[in-house]
């Protein structure tokens, strides 16, 4: 990182004690959750009006609708976080230029070679962190699963759907939204280790149980960093589909296996 950016990062974060730009690094990312929920809400909704109208959705298949129903839920919140800022005057300082999102270039062969690197970094600093967690709060539950919202896989398309909505639609998703726009908006406005805690924080919250929250808060924070050397989605979307990858197999493909290494 340069001198230069670094002087006009302390210069952003000395401005943030006025009214808009500490307003901002409060509002962005409420704007991302709110919008996130807002979607949720509507496809309860949405599910309740048609099980009033007495539509059988326990009838389809449950790898299919949950499927669609968060590729959905995906695209919507990107829609609303983007788009919508640009069609209201009152939204407008939540908009941010498509170039400034992440996906400006084509992929690298440094991006591809970074992932794996990176991989590792994160496993090792995930650990250390859940460790050091687990010491000061001895009650602390490492081993509190995540609900992924795919439980019953019998078929081999069962386990195609999951695996494309888990590894692919998810982490491609959840890059354009937090490391492609919230980094994206607030680095225009402070520097670049406090939207690095911002987004890991934001990120991390909305991932449900403590012990995940903390595994994802340094996900995103190596995510951030790859975003920010490479200025590009790139190499944050193939590290981050490798660990979903990863975690699909130890999830679905072979649970034994985990279990064994968790003693």
């Amino acid at each position: 990182m340069s001198q230069e950016y670094y002087n006009n990062g302390k210069t952003e974060l000395k401005k943030g004690r006025g009214k808009y730009n500490l307003s901002l690094i409060l509002t962005v990312p409420c704007w991302v959750v709110l919008c996130f929920f807002a979607v949720q809400f509507l496809v309860f909704l949405i599910s309740w009006l048609l099980g009033s109208l007495k539509v059988p959705l326990a009838s389809i298949n449950d790898t299919i609708l949950n499927s669609v129903v968060l590729s959905l839920v995906y695209l919507a919140t990107l829609v609303l976080v983007i788009f919508l800022p640009r069609l209201f005057k009152k939204l407008k300082k939540f908009n941010l230029k498509n170039a400034d999102i992440g996906w400006n270039r084509l992929s690298k062969w440094s991006d591809i070679l970074l992932a794996p690197a990176s991989l590792i970094i994160y496993f090792i600093l995930s650990a250390l962190a859940i460790f050091v967690i687990s010491k000061i709060f001895p009650g602390f539950d490492i081993n509190q699963a995540q609900d992924v919202g795919f439980d019953n896989l019998n078929t081999r398309f069962d386990y195609i759907l999951a695996f494309i909505s888990l590894v692919v639609v998810a982490p491609l998703a959840e890059e354009t939204l937090f490391r492609g726009y919230l980094y994206g908006k607030l680095k225009q406005h402070f520097p670049v280790w406090l939207v690095i805690v911002v987004v890991s924080l934001t990120f991390g919250a909305l991932h449900g149980s403590w012990n995940v929250a903390i595994d994802t808060f340094v996900l995103s924070v190596v995510l951030c960093v790859l975003r920010e050397m490479t200025g590009s989605l790139w190499a944050p979307a193939l590290l981050h589909m490798a660990k979903n990858g990863l975690a699909f197999y130890f999830l679905f493909i072979n649970p034994i296996l985990l279990s064994r290494i968790g003693g």
